[in-house]
């Protein structure tokens, strides 16, 4: 976006912001809905209810598990979002213009008074942003669009902590055994979100025994955790994993980076001196750190050790799934890292910090995949982590549950981003599948009408009946034999049977190591001169980095 752009969508979301009053008398009997915690009141457009800053836990305590909310009868009203959860500002993550505040565990609700259907499918929607950023506050998350096209069904859209508040390890330092939750408590305060939603979803005409979760990017990433998380077990029926997978997941020791560097900061020595630090310093210190953030930690009781392997001895069967990635993922940092010349050189420097983690076999399958593709290294390199962060690991999920006998279909996204060098990248399919063709974020420009009725038509057939099938197309199921895969290309949908073959085998050891994003511990500076030295030139235009052999 041009500074320009950034600017109005800044005062775009700041002119929205409002906050939620107790009422004492209800101004709308008609589309007013009592919950447990209280009577809410929508605006109402169109006849379309949309309810905005719904409270599903108490403010929650730093770094610990929220609780639930308490009962009432006090009517509010639910005209404004809830504060964004704490995050740096970032311009491709509008949700962060919005007013920050611990005070953030909140959700919307889209509702059409106009379909007289009872029992309608809910769809909750979990943000993406690397784990350390997003909200419910984005315009590209609105759902206005969506129930206004898909009458039937009810939309809603929850808020969880991120960053150091969501997703840190606290057990390093003294008194840290009283913070046992705090390296997963964003996936927490997503089950608490769906405990509401279970509880007070009847009451906006919804049947809490047809819910679908879908998310992208970390968002994929939780749609892909939950079903392994007992305590999840239960809140949900049916899932889509848009770009997000086990891989954007953590161990413990890869944890201890960004808490280190938090203790660093920070200079404490204790949990009651870290906990006691006013919020203001904490917001300074994430300014730093929130490019560091943590992904879920693979903790052996909340998240399994290993996760690939839980897929397939879970009984998760009766989860119908969708799991799907984009072609070009990768092009989405270019705009992340600040530019095409600062990626060409970034991506080398990653490539060659996760590979030296490999043993001889699996380095030999990966400089293998390399030499196979005729085409410069950086776009090499890209490709390798499209497929072992994003595509391969959504195929390894999609093989286990489908081998079990789950519902399974798989997905790969082709038409591409106006924006240069993006093409098909991370997150460009967002706005199709919410029906918002003029968010044009990581489009580029206005979105196909017809291919955004389309998706987000799946998205609701799958929903509905367990099948994504439209009138005019059959989407087929996926299973190792076969490996059905529906490619959703400029032109149309195309079923493809086991597509970019030789490549899938030849990364599929590779995926034990759980390569994710993370960069924390890679000393970037020392790297980057090395890098010059080991690497010929980078043109931008072309993308053009060539790896010495």
């Amino acid at each position: 976006m041009t500074k320009k752009q950034i600017q109005a969508e800044k005062e775009r979301l700041l002119s929205s912001f409002g906050v939620n009053q107790e009422l004492d008398s209800n101004p709308d009997q008609e589309h007013s809905v009592k919950c447990y915690n209280g009577i809410f009141v929508p605006k109402v457009k169109d006849d379309i209810s949309i309810f905005r800053g719904i409270p599903f836990a108490l403010p929650p305590k730093r770094w610990k598990k929220a609780e639930p909310v308490k009962e009432s009868n006090k009517i509010f009203e639910a005209y404004y979002n809830g504060k964004t959860c704490i995050q740096t500002v970032l311009n491709s993550e509008r949700a962060s213009f919005y007013p920050q505040s611990e005070d953030c565990l909140y959700l919307n609700i889209w509702l059409n008074n106009k379909s007289n259907t009872k029992n309608k499918p809910i769809m909750v929607f979990i943000h993406g942003g690397s784990y350390g950023w997003g909200g419910t506050a984005d315009p590209l998350y609105d759902g206005y669009n969506f129930v206004s096209l898909h009458q039937d069904v009810i939309l809603i859209t929850i808020a969880y902590r991120i960053g150091i508040f969501g997703f840190i390890d606290l057990s390093s330092l003294e008194g840290g055994e009283e913070y046992p939750d705090a390296p997963n408590l964003g996936l927490l305060d997503q089950i608490e979100a769906l405990r509401w939603i279970k509880q007070n979803g009847e009451a906006f005409g919804g049947d809490i025994n047809n819910i679908t979760i879908f998310g992208e990017s970390a968002g994929g990433g939780s749609v892909s955790l939950l079903p392994l998380i007992k305590e999840a077990r239960g809140l949900f029926k049916r899932v889509i994993a848009e770009s997000g997978s086990l891989a954007l997941t953590y161990s413990k020791d890869e944890c201890q980076i960004l808490t280190q560097k938090l203790k660093d900061m920070t200079r404490v020595s204790n949990m009651k001196e870290l906990a006691s630090l006013p919020v203001e310093k904490l917001i300074e210190v994430n300014k730093t750190l929130n490019d560091l953030n943590n992904f879920p930690m693979r903790d052996g009781k909340l998240i399994p050790l290993d996760p690939y392997k839980a897929y397939l001895e879970e009984d998760i069967k009766d989860i119908d799934m969708i799991h799907g990635s984009n072609a070009n993922e990768m092009f989405y940092w270019i705009g992340e890292l600040g530019g095409l010349f600062a990626y060409s050189y970034g991506m080398p420097i990653k490539f060659r910090y996760d590979i030296a983690k490999l043993k001889d076999p699996d380095l030999d399958a990966v400089l293998n995949f390399m030499r196979s593709k005729d085409d410069v290294t950086v776009n090499k390199i890209s490709e390798f982590y499209n497929e072992i962060m994003f595509r391969l690991p959504a195929i390894k999920q999609a093989e286990a549950h489908s081998s079990l006998g789950g519902n399974t279909f798989m997905y790969y996204w082709t038409v591409p981003s106006t924006i240069p060098y993006y093409k098909a990248c991370h997150a460009v399919e967002l706005a199709y599948v919410f029906n918002n063709p003029n968010e044009t974020i990581y489009i580029g420009s206005k979105g196909d009408e017809k291919l955004a009725r389309d998706i987000s038509s799946m998205w609701v057939n799958f929903v509905k009946t367990g099948n994504p099938s439209i009138d005019d197309f059959k989407w087929e199921k996926y299973d190792k034999d076969n490996r059905s895969t529906l490619f959703i290309n400029p032109k149309g949908f195309e079923m493809v049977k086991d597509p970019l073959k030789e490549q899938r085998e030849m990364l599929d050891p590779i995926l034990p190591y759980l390569i994710n994003p993370g960069y924390g511990n890679i000393d970037t500076s020392m790297s980057f001169l090395k890098t010059i030295d080991s690497f010929n030139k980078a043109l931008v235009n072309s993308v053009a980095i060539r790896m010495k052999k």
